[in-house]
């Protein structure tokens, strides 16, 4: 007598027509997977990254870039969930942008997306250590940021390691208390604490001098600042194979997770705005911290220790959320066997965890983390980080097209644009290509004062690089003719 195998579900039955056996544990649920991209984009991360740059470069009318950046990246959303309903796959950059345009091209997609994220693991890293040393009473000297930057790293990949139940609570946990703070926060400065008028949201307080004294540069400046706030969202996918129903949930996940973190992260920047008492002493550069500003001198002293233990959980919310996608991502392309080291990146361990890649993703950001001993190599890393980030979105967005206009992909998923697919997909690589130009354009206003040329140019030199050694390894290696499916 024979035994029949167990019929596969929907989702790992998908999984396989795409080519590949369901290894990780399928155990999230549509607001668990949007958990993950809110966690990732983070209204409190977003927001305390950028809102003293764009001040300083645009003065309190920096906040109107938001709605412009949020509105951006809805575009690409479409396409994302057109083809996260289609390709529920962890490893999107890479895995969907070769069954659009071929081997070769997805695999330079996959490698400027890995690229970017761990830079983006580095970056959350470092901005969070300060928090974690100001909890703990510690000088937050340069030695003392990568020290404790590197153990918020291994603390995040910990709890990543020990499965996606885990990491899914621990992910949960942390943006509680984020959403909480930023809802009552955000409200209570607009209605209890404002302190100035309306009006000084259309003001630039002369930020425009470091901008050669044009009102619309120090405008696109901020703008490349703000769109660091409104990436993170393709966590969602990452997560994909752990999802259940991904078809139909993680299109509606990434959603949520952009909506409902853009809708917080516009509240807030308002609210520091029309609550700060001073906001000329942040375009002067006196006040270097105008979000804890706002919050101290409106709620007490009292509140410096609980805003930020909400801000370091926020980090480390964000911290999980971000290594997840980048190990996710890594696992997904070293399954196909097209990168150095694939047999131990893509070996997932009894928990059902892609242990090999989150132990890689933390190695690599803990080694970024020394850079943090140089201000001037940090910052550049920072700039490299945003602008990758963007141009993976564009590969993927210029594929989507690509392969439309050549009738090469007619979207077939429960998400469909339908007509107004093209006319959306169009508008997203042009966002897309601006938005890329527009962050790595080299500013002096967006440098430290005094900062070396090659900070100043980092993002174009560092994307040369990536791409030049990512398109060398391709001409070299042919990692792309080992794809049979």
């Amino acid at each position: 007598m024979t035994s029949l195998a167990p019929p596969l579900d929907p989702d790992a039955a998908r999984l396989e027509e795409l080519g590949y056996r369901q290894e990780l544990a399928r155990r999230l649920r549509i607001f668990d997977n949007a958990a993950m991209g809110f966690a990732a984009i983070s209204p409190v991360v977003g927001l305390y990254a950028v809102v003293l740059v764009g001040t300083v470069v645009a003065g309190p009318a920096w906040v109107w870039v938001l709605p412009i950046a949020h509105a951006g990246q809805c575009l690409l959303l479409g396409v994302y969930a057109e083809l996260a309903s289609e390709f529920p796959i962890a490893g999107g950059a890479y895995q969907w942008s070769r069954r659009l345009m071929g081997g070769a091209y997805g695999w330079l997609s996959g490698w400027v997306a890995i690229c970017a994220y761990l830079v983006a693991n580095t970056t959350v890293a470092y901005l969070g250590a300060p928090w974690a040393l100001t909890l703990a009473g510690i000088e937050p000297t340069a030695n003392a940021i990568v020290i404790m930057g590197m153990v918020l790293l291994v603390f995040c990949a910990v709890v990543g390691g020990l499965g996606i139940n885990v990491l899914g609570h621990a992910v949960k946990a942390g943006i509680a208390a984020e959403i909480v703070a930023s809802v009552g926060i955000g409200v209570a400065l607009l209605l209890v604490f404002r302190t100035q008028d309306v009006s000084i949201v259309t003001h630039t307080l002369g930020a425009e001098a470091l901008s050669g004294g044009s009102v619309g540069a120090g405008m696109l400046a901020a703008l490349a600042v703000g769109g660091w706030v409104f990436i993170g969202f393709d966590a969602c996918v990452g997560a994909s194979e752990e999802t259940k129903s991904a078809t139909r949930h993680v299109p509606r996940a990434i959603w949520i997770a952009l909506l409902s973190v853009g809708a917080l992260v516009i509240l807030n920047a308002f609210a520091v705005a029309l609550s700060h008492p001073d906001p000329a002493s942040i375009v002067a550069g006196r006040d270097v911290d105008p979000v804890a500003t706002s919050v101290v001198a409106s709620f007490g002293s009292w509140s410096s220790k609980p805003f930020a233990a909400v801000v370091l959980a926020a980090f480390l919310a964000c911290g999980m959320s971000a290594q997840a996608l980048t190990a996710r991502t890594i696992y997904s392309v070293a399954r196909d066997d097209v990168l150095p080291g694939s047999r131990f990146l893509r070996h997932v361990d009894r928990r059902r965890s892609p242990v090999g890649a989150i132990v890689a993703t933390t190695v690599v950001g803990c080694a970024g983390l020394l850079l943090g001993l140089n201000s001037a190599a940090v910052g550049s890393l920072i700039a490299f980080g945003t602008a990758a980030i963007y141009v993976a979105f564009l590969l993927v967005a210029v594929a989507a097209l690509v392969a439309r206009v050549r009738g090469r992909w007619v979207p077939a998923g429960r998400f469909r644009l339908g007509r107004a697919g093209v006319v959306v997909n169009a508008l997203a690589v042009a966002w897309l290509a601006f938005e890329a130009l527009n962050i790595a354009w080299p500013r002096k206003s967006l440098a430290p004062p005094g900062a070396p040329a090659y900070q100043v140019w980092a993002a174009p030199i560092v994307l040369a690089v990536i791409v030049s050694v990512g398109s060398t390894y391709l001409l070299v290696a042919k990692p792309h003719q080992k794809l049979t499916r």
